[in-house]
């Protein structure tokens, strides 16, 4: 294979020979290094625009508001998004969470009835070589047509492809001397393989943008696409891009974000956990930020994210873009005449109801059973393919409601589910997957940034238990991890896992004891030696790496 000069990747992963000759083309190498080479200096300044932002918040002690150099932009009464393509008008429940490495779920995804399919190469995805390149090269798969008895790919739902964030990078591949932005490489082999195609069958590209966190971020993806689009000889404005505002700070330029990319956005996106966790990442240090007990007292009912979610809807719908909700991640029961699986379709059923009539064009669930449920729950309660024609909402949502941490306290239970779910998440991530199941429902890298937040914070305040006189201290984060290590590792099959589970919890332990807040969870572990080392190429290493440990 002809690698172009400056260019280092990795040899392929055992057993995926063929997928890495299919996707690392000379023709989609030298593709990759251009659009690198163009934009990495780009992505460095928006992180370290990051890190400025963080550090001025940290240092002058002020908060968040919407931007005075921008005030022309959202008084501006005359700009619209382009209008989506047909195919995006009509979205009600997508498929979310769907690492396209799993073929299987894959598969059985573009045979459901959804609308469309979050192909989410970030959150619900361990990005190890062998799944980006495998889940990778399922895509193109699926887009040319090449998965037997599935839709041709203008009949299956939509692909919404999420690359993965600007914090993480792909460590087998090299270009100028520098590991590559993860989000480029995904999005450039995806767009060199299927952009074309999908056009041509009208159904894309169209991509999620996951953990954006300001209009510069927008514009620096407007960019790209521009970029992309005329190398490819692909017609301007037929990226489209859902925007996951799941960043506090995003909260407050959601018009500038639409701005920014108003000839390629499909709107913008809400989703709980990781925009509660983003209140402890640049807030968590003060004490008037203390977020309670998440399992008993963060809800979408609550003011700072009932706010959140009528902001941008109005937003959205003002400016003639759509506004989708987040997802469902309870599983129903396998008995469909059981207690318990009426009393989990009804629990799913109220809370989904609340955004369909806050004004949602449409959300997603986990659980593939759900789809058909929810499509009826729209069908019963909104006309039309969306509700851009739905009166708009007067309510006027000020920095203080969107800044407004809820009332209560930390239990005891709280704590202990917090730390389970932090322990079986780096525990997922270091056998290869991106989320687990747990007392009934889906659990990825979102659950694991608020429940590894919120343990952390807690921490830090030495909050008082509601249930008794103690207060969080390490000494009984440290018994509650032996506590649940005791509960967690009786179903264990091997000695190996046993040992990845104590090394997760070790991990754990790590993170949330840090003095300095470590932004994502999955930066930490992606850059942390036990991972790449239990995921290294070489056949056998992560056996012989774990056994040591």
């Amino acid at each position: 294979m002809s690698v172009p000069v400056g260019v280092e990747l990795s040899p392929p992963p055992p057993g995926l020979e063929e997928e890495y000759q299919t996707l690392f083309t000379p023709d989609s190498l030298r593709f990759l290094h251009e659009l690198i080479s163009k934009f990495d200096e780009e992505v460095d300044k928006v992180l370290q625009f990051r890190v400025f932002r963080k550090s001025k918040l940290d240092l002058s002690g002020e908060l968040p508001s919407f931007l005075d150099r921008t005030v022309h932009i959202r008084t501006d009464p005359s700009w619209r998004v382009l209008p989506v393509p047909p195919r995006l008008r009509r979205r009600h429940v997508d498929i979310g969470d769907l690492a396209p490495c799993d073929t299987q779920r894959f598969i059985r995804g573009l045979l459901s009835p959804a609308q469309g399919i979050q192909v989410d190469f970030d959150d619900g995805n361990c990005p190890t070589y062998r799944n980006q390149i495998r889940g990778i090269h399922n895509v193109v798969k699926a887009v040319h047509n090449q998965f037997p008895d599935v839709p041709h790919i203008s009949q299956a739902p939509v692909l919404m492809l999420r690359p993965r964030a600007w914090n993480m990078v792909e460590h087998n591949m090299m270009v100028g001397g520098k590991e590559v932005p993860g989000p480029l490489f995904d999005f450039g082999l995806l767009m060199f393989h299927c952009g074309k195609t999908l056009f041509e069958n009208q159904s894309g590209p169209f991509f999620y943008l996951s953990k954006v966190e300001s209009s510069m971020e927008a514009k620096l993806w407007n960019h790209i696409f521009v970029w992309t689009q005329q190398k490819l000889g692909l017609p301007l404005a037929c990226i489209k891009a859902t925007v996951l505002i799941e960043n506090v700070l995003a909260a407050f330029e959601m018009e500038e974000i639409l701005y920014e990319l108003r000839d390629h956005s499909a709107g913008l996106n809400c989703g709980i956990w990781d925009y509660s966790a983003s209140f402890v990442n640049k807030f968590g240090h003060r004490r008037a930020f203390l977020l309670p007990d998440r399992s008993k007292y963060v809800n979408m009912e609550k003011r700072f994210l009932r706010s959140y979610m009528d902001l941008l809807v109005q937003t959205c719908h003002r400016r003639g873009a759509l506004a989708t909700g987040g997802m469902a991640a309870l599983l129903l029961p396998p008995d469909p005449l059981s207690d318990a699986h009426r009393e989990v379709l009804a629990t799913v059923t109220r809370l989904k109801l609340l955004e369909i009539e806050a004004g949602v064009d449409g959300f997603m669930v986990y659980d593939l059973r759900l789809i058909e449920p929810m499509q009826d729950l729209f069908r019963l309660h909104t006309r039309g393919d969306n509700q851009l024609n739905r009166p708009s909402s007067d309510v006027a949502v000020t920095p203080d409601d969107l800044l407004s941490m809820p009332s209560g306290g930390v239990t005891l239970y709280g704590l202990k589910y917090n730390i389970a779910v932090g322990v079986l998440f780096i525990d997922a991530w270091l056998s290869g997957n991106g989320h687990f199941f747990y007392r009934g429902q889906v659990e990825d890298s979102a659950t694991a940034e608020i429940s590894r937040s919120q343990v952390w914070q807690w921490l830090r305040h030495q909050t008082p238990l509601e249930d008794d006189s103690r207060r969080v201290s390490r000494r009984l984060v440290g018994d509650l991890i032996k506590e649940v290590l005791l509960e967690l590792k009786g179903g264990r099959p091997s000695v190996r896992a046993t040992r990845r589970l104590h090394t997760a919890a070790h991990l754990f332990l790590e993170v949330v004891l840090r003095r300095d807040f470590p932004e994502f969870i999955t930066t930490y572990l992606h850059l942390d030696h036990t991972f790449l080392s239990c995921h290294s190429p070489g056949p056998g290493e992560a056996d012989e790496h774990l056994a040591k440990l």
